[in-house]
């Protein structure tokens, strides 16, 4: 053992090691071997930060099971992950629950079985899913796009190791304290998918009229319902122009129509990303048709999002877009702005059903969205509904960053709790926990 320079000693996880062992690989176990019900197989996506996520089940026949025992995983098991991203980190572990039944591991999971009269698994889970180890392990990791490690990584990951008569309580102490964290992190997501509802609601019945009294129409909608009688109903491109870019030059390093141009990256949820800007040349004849103007409306074609958008603002004095990205522009008096909360009425209720050509990408093609119908009253009722939502919108939005910045300190301050616990920075014997959602109220 050696001294880290903190209270506990730190110890290579092989010393504890009574039987360790990863998922089958390639052909021994595909999505073809999957059932209704049989096995459990655990995944990457079930190994949270020192707990088990039991959503997103998936079984495999009792008699493929057998074939497969020596990849069991028994309840009390440790559970590590052995590839992460930079939303999960690579090595956190849980350990397997006490109800979890007949299961084995996949690719990239490993099931451990210590020396629990030295190493408890509830500790090594927490240990693990420390900020301390956790940047120990990234250091042992190969992979470019995802951090991966095998076996040996893993026997070889150095621990904190207090006495067994502190692991105890120091998971107890985590167990407790984290509980408590989880609960308010569950309260402000909850809170947030309230306000999103919200928001959604009233950009809904905004754009079906619902506040307007009288007389109603049949708006041939069936996702929008009855309308307004005097209001019109039209399709996309009857009121817009629509124009969708097209692969030009390839970006080079010097040419002397280099022009910045937005792509799918750039064009989130009512903003747009200025901050990372691709350069290409656009020849004379092509600038007039792709250079943007203030208030032209972006839609994503493709991407992970098809039919989000944004407007443009003008805050670069010349902007061009590139293919994946509609242009959609006003031939008269009709508002950018009020198709865009048509749009996102309609992207909410998945109106146009984009069908994907790979199994990782879908695209929103232009005779997807030119046919597109949506109602249109007069322009000045227009304007006074697009004023209520944006005021609506940038009240929400405020509420919505406060509690995501709510979200991100709790989530930071259980982190550090857990590595300032498991390294011996604080004695959990004396330390209540409670600051640590200081500021945070429910």
């Amino acid at each position: 053992m050696t001294v880290t320079g903190r209270l506990y000693l730190q110890t290579p996880l092989r010393r504890f090691i009574l039987e360790i062992a990863d998922g089958p690989f390639g052909s021994s176990l595909t999505s073809s071997h999957y059932s209704d019900d049989g096995a459990r197989v655990i995944r990457l996506g079930n190994i949270g930060s020192a707990h088990f996520k039991d959503s997103d089940a998936a079984f495999i026949p009792m008699d493929y099971f057998r074939r497969l025992r020596r990849h069991e995983v028994k309840p009390g098991d440790l559970l590590i992950a052995g590839l992460g991203d930079e939303n999960h980190a690579v090595g956190r572990a849980c350990v397997a629950p006490k109800d979890l039944g007949p299961s084995i591991v996949k690719a990239d999971c490993f099931r451990v079985r210590l020396d629990q009269s030295r190493l408890l698994h509830r500790y090594a889970a927490w240990a693990l899913s420390s900020s301390f180890v956790s940047g120990q392990v990234l250091t042992l990791t190969r992979g470019s796009t995802r951090a991966r490690i095998n076996l040996e990584v893993a026997r070889d990951i150095q621990l904190p190791v207090p006495p067994l008569e502190e692991q105890h309580r120091i998971a107890d102490f985590l167990d407790a304290e984290t509980a408590r964290i989880d609960r308010l992190c569950e309260l402000r997501k909850h809170q947030l998918a309230l306000l999103n509802e919200a928001s959604f609601r009233r950009i809904y019945d905004a754009v079906r009229g619902a506040h307007v009294e009288g007389n109603r129409k049949d708006s041939g909608l069936e996702w929008l319902g009855a309308v307004p009688a005097d209001w019109r109903i039209g399709s996309v491109s009857y009121y817009f122009e629509v124009e969708l870019g097209k692969m030009l030059n390839q970006e080079r390093s010097q040419g002397q129509h280099m022009r910045p141009y937005l792509r799918v990256a750039n064009v989130q949820w009512d903003w747009i990303d200025v901050s990372d800007l691709a350069m290409m040349d656009f020849p004379p004849e092509e600038q007039a048709r792709y250079r943007l103007k203030p208030g032209d409306l972006l839609v994503n074609e493709g991407g992970s999002w098809p039919g989000r958008a944004a407007i443009w603002n003008g805050e670069i004095p010349e902007m061009y877009y590139q293919k994946a990205l509609h242009r959609i522009r006003a031939r008269g008096a009709e508002l950018p702005r009020w198709l865009y909360y048509c749009l996102v009425a309609a992207e909410r209720l998945r109106v146009f059903q984009v069908q994907g050509n790979t199994s990782t990408m879908t695209h929103l093609t232009r005779e997807q969205l030119r046919p597109q119908r949506f109602p249109f009253p007069e322009p000045d009722v227009q304007g006074d509904l697009v004023a209520q939502l944006d005021r609506a919108a940038s009240r929400d939005s405020e509420v919505r960053r406060l509690l995501d910045s709510q979200l991100a300190l709790l989530t930071e301050r259980r982190q550090a709790l857990i590595t300032a616990a498991v390294t011996g920075e604080f004695d959990v014997t004396t330390a209540s926990g409670r600051n640590v959602t200081d500021g945070v109220t429910a």
